[in-house]
């Protein structure tokens, strides 16, 4: 009896069971003119052929599940189907939805490499549920096995003599334990490269993103101010009919500093190579007097919370806010042997969207009582610019080191799209407080950025160099970077519903959702200070302090030798 059971667990555990793919749903079109192991929403012990259901948002869709129905996909932009109610990027959706991911993919230009990540990260389905049945096959025979060998020990207590039958249980026993242990580190080499490739997936993006190739492709939303109403009110026009021409030419903001006894260039490279700049006087005072102000509107009109970050951040961090992997050469790295974070390799920020957004990683928030948060913060800024060789080299428009006043908020799926609106409009509010002429413009499909699913930018007129410049880039990310570091939520319980006998009935706890994190310069302080420079000098070479600044630069109302 011993052997016939053994030799049935056996044939059991050879079987194979291959889950069928679930079928797609149909999106309605939207006619509109953005720690590794959380990545991996299927755990090793769960079953592969139940599927269960994730919740999720987009940007324009209220939360629902990820599963699909019988119905067929449908376009939205030149080839791109609509993601509907698709969160971000994981197991699940790659592999059930990679029509849907490939289309997104070809939309943003991606590599080739990319689109092959996908497809690989799909294939893995069957792979990994045959893996998941035969571990589970064999640790089904140890536990029966043992059972046995513990039967068999009771009975030769009892002076019954089975040592054969013993001694056959336990081998059995111990070579479905090597086999489970051999199928789970198969299993976990899996599941980590899996994570790899999708680690390097960029974000799906939202319904409203148009397609285009590049930044000469994306979407003017919005334009504020008149590029001729300062130059009119400093007297940079001529007195001709047409008052459209300046009776001098506005120069580049690094003249205008250098005017000013201000722009220190020079003494800076020699300090610390090329892209760094010094300044100093009237300069360095306007350039704190933008980052004061800047703050000070945010935490008193627009309702942030000023937060003082470390500037130097661990692996995970960024890798939660999805500057690393992909980014790495754009970062500047602390050598390991100087500091590291908590055993990890150690970079200085590139952005206070990091420190900000993974002060709540791996967290479970209220929404009734935690949510929206919204956080501000004044740092430096650190970037390589390892891909900018040759571009912007002059002044103050590409630096390795520069202050950006950031804001962050961590929201909830359904509030998500009205607060990316808010946040983006209290930029807007920085730049109209100043006067400074700008656009509006919802970045296309080739060049928003890798874990946004909409993006805003802010132009900025600079009239030195005749053209619009970007001085703020606002980005709805969904819950892109909450997956990434286990940032959820728990949604609001329902009210209690009444039950017989005049008893109220209690509704289950809401499961945690992920939140959905959206960030912008609010604004780029050096930036800025090369707006303020460029559109309030004047002919003799002096500046008029913009109104708002006045009282951050001790009551100056024109700066001057």
């Amino acid at each position: 009896m011993q052997l016939l059971f053994c030799n049935m667990m056996a044939a059991f555990a050879a079987v194979r069971v291959v889950a069928a793919f679930s079928s797609k749903r149909r999106i309605p079109i939207m006619h509109t003119t953005q720690s590794r192991h959380a990545f991996l929403s299927l755990k090793m012990s769960s079953s592969s052929s139940s599927s269960s259901t994730t919740s999720t948002t987009s940007t324009t869709t209220a939360s629902s599940s990820t599963s699909t129905d019988d119905e067929d996909n449908v376009l939205v932009q030149d080839g791109r189907l609509s993601r509907g109610n698709l969160s971000s990027l994981d197991v699940r959706v790659v592999t059930d939805h990679l029509d849907i991911v490939l289309s997104h993919l070809k939309s943003r230009r991606a590599s080739t490499e990319a689109m092959e990540a996908a497809k690989e990260i799909a294939s893995t389905k069957q792979e990994r549920s045959r893996l998941i049945q035969e571990r589970d096959a064999a640790l089904s025979v140890r536990k029966e096995q043992s059972a046995i060998v513990g039967m068999l020990m009771r009975k030769k207590n009892n002076d019954n003599n089975d040592d054969e039958d013993l001694q056959q249980a336990k081998t059995l026993s111990s070579r479905a334990t090597q086999e489970a242990q051999e199928k789970e580190e198969q299993l976990a080499l899996l599941e980590e490269k899996v994570a790899t490739l999708l680690a390097g997936l960029p974000n799906l993006l939202d319904d409203s993103v148009v397609d285009g190739d590049d930044e000469t492709q994306n979407q003017i939303v919005k334009e504020w101010g008149d590029p001729q109403a300062l130059p009119k009110q400093l007297e940079w026009m001529t007195d001709n009919d047409d008052g459209d021409d300046y009776c001098f030419k506005p120069k580049w903001h690094d003249d205008v500093a250098s005017g000013l006894m201000g722009y220190k260039a020079e003494e800076a490279v020699r300090m610390s190579g090329s892209r760094f700049v010094a300044l100093s006087g009237v300069v360095a005072q306007l350039e704190r007097a933008l980052g004061a102000f800047f703050l000070d509107m945010h935490t008193t009109k627009h309702g942030y919370t000023e937060v003082s970050v470390p500037l130097v951040v661990g692996r995970t961090a960024l890798e939660g806010t999805s500057q690393l992997p992909k980014f790495e050469e754009d970062l500047f790295r602390i050598a390991a042997d100087s500091h590291t974070c908590n055993g990890q390799d150690a970079f200085l920020i590139p952005t206070a969207e990091v420190p900000l957004t993974n002060m709540h990683r791996e967290s479970i928030l209220q929404a009734a009582t935690d949510l929206p948060i919204s956080y501000v913060a004044l740092t430096p800024c650190f970037r390589a610019e390892a891909g900018s060789y040759g571009r912007d080299t002059r002044g103050l428009i590409r630096t390795h080191q520069f202050s950006k006043v950031e804001l962050v908020k961590i929201t909830t799926a359904e509030t998500s799209e009205k607060e990316h609106e808010a946040l983006t409009s209290h930029a807007e509010a920085c730049l109209e407080a100043l006067k400074l002429p700008y656009r509006k413009v919802r970045l296309c499909s080739g060049d928003i950025g890798f874990s946004a699913r909409m993006c805003y930018d802010l132009e900025v007129w600079l009239p030195g160099q005749e053209e619009y410049r970007e001085i703020s880039s606002c980005s709805n990310t969904g819950d892109f970077q909450a997956r990434r570091m286990g940032l959820r939520y728990r949604p609001e319980p329902e009210p209690e519903t009444d039950a017989p006998n005049n008893k109220k009935k209690k509704n289950k706890k809401p499961k945690p959702q992920l939140c959905h994190t959206i960030n912008g310069s609010g604004l780029a302080v050096g930036r800025a200070l090369v707006a303020v420079l460029e559109n309030y000098q004047m002919p003799d070479g002096s500046l008029k302090v913009p109104d708002v600044l006045i009282p951050y630069m001790g009551g100056k109302e024109v700066l001057k030798i």
